[in-house]
């Protein structure tokens, strides 16, 4: 069998096609993805020499290329999006364009290709923020940002899609993901790499915001229970199920990447918050621990490895941060707030 995984040079798309080309021996794969600034090649280097994988440039906007790259597949698996909230809040135009209409384009091209199931990677942020207990599936949406609320765009789309013309869809909503090849914007490799290098880790407020922190290979395998046991037309909520007083706030993690690379907390900078910075997120996964997956991380091992991983791989990370498209992103639109993380 073969799957189209748009934006799989990304960094949980990436984790899930190393992770089917290893479990799956008859499995192809083939990854669209238009290579912005958070895609990288070098992401999929492990299976490059894989006869079974082939990677297509593209934008899922552009139908005549999806259409070509889906020859051949029985299942599609959408991680391609514009994801990064504070990136959204200054440019939600790229959010649209990327989110609801490249969806949608996606969408139309495996409803003429008969596509046998559309797996959608949604986000828990599409919930808006949850201040106790835990959003089901059930629950109305009520996002804050231009990115969460173009997510929940476009998984509308692909669901309106499944009720009104039989496409197979299924959709997943992820809590905050970590681990290695996460693009060094978001808050945890952010974090660890500025220790590392003895720069300032900046911490939004007061830090208080509590995160559903879920490793990214659990939520990699997460995603593959749903494509292959998930109720087509349903929708699957996927983060660690650990019990809420063990996910610490933001910064408790941040001072406990310091602890683990033995660096001071004079390191860490608190800055202005971001607008409508949702306090709390939270999914209740039931119903995807009923298809029988259970995760294998704890969060205090997982940020452990998170952390040796980007220590022993400074040569993944150090060209992505002295690039000059990175460190002028920061210097034209951060410099008043000292920096931001997620």
């Amino acid at each position: 069998m073969r799957i189209l995984v748009t934006g799989g040079a990304g960094f949980i798309g990436s984790e899930f096609v190393r992770a089917t080309l290893e479990r799956y021996a008859a499995d192809e794969v083939t990854v669209l993805d238009k290579l912005t600034y958070a895609g990288n090649l070098a992401n999929l280097d492990p299976v490059a020499d894989d006869m079974r994988f082939r990677f297509v440039e593209a934008d899922i906007a552009n139908a005549e290329a999806v259409e070509r790259a889906l020859d051949g597949c029985a299942m599609v698996v959408n991680f391609a999006a514009e994801t990064h909230v504070d990136r959204s809040i200054l440019d939600p135009d790229a959010f649209v364009k990327t989110d609801v209409l490249g969806t949608w384009t996606l969408c139309q091209a495996a409803r003429a290709q008969a596509i046998q199931r559309f797996l959608q990677v949604s986000t828990d942020e599409v919930y808006g923020a949850v201040l106790s207990g835990a959003s089901s599936e059930l629950d109305r949406l009520d996002p804050s940002s231009p990115y969460s609320a173009s997510k929940a765009g476009g998984e509308l789309l692909v669901l309106a899609a499944a009720k009104t013309f039989g496409l197979p869809a299924l959709v997943v909503r992820g809590a905050n993901a970590y681990g290695p090849y996460q693009y060094p914007e978001k808050l945890i490799p952010l974090h660890i790499t500025n220790a590392i290098d003895d720069q300032p880790l900046p911490v939004y407020g007061d830090g208080q915001q509590r995160r559903q922190w879920t490793h990214v290979s659990d939520f990699a395998s997460g995603i593959d229970a749903v494509l292959r046991q998930g109720r087509v037309g349903e929708i699957y909520n996927v983060g660690n199920p650990e019990a809420d007083d063990t996910l610490p706030v933001n910064l408790t993690v941040t001072r406990r990447i310091l602890e683990l690379l033995g660096k001071p907390e004079s390191l860490v900078e608190y800055v202005v918050d971001r607008p409508a910075h949702d306090r709390r997120y939270r999914v209740d996964t039931s119903k995807l621990l009923g298809l029988g997956w259970r995760p294998r991380w704890s969060f205090e091992d997982g940020l452990a490895a998170t952390v040796r991983w980007y220590a022993d791989n400074e040569a993944w990370w150090r060209p992505i941060k002295s690039g000059e498209r990175h460190q002028a992103y920061y210097a034209q639109n951060y410099a008043d707030r000292s920096a931001f993380a997620r």
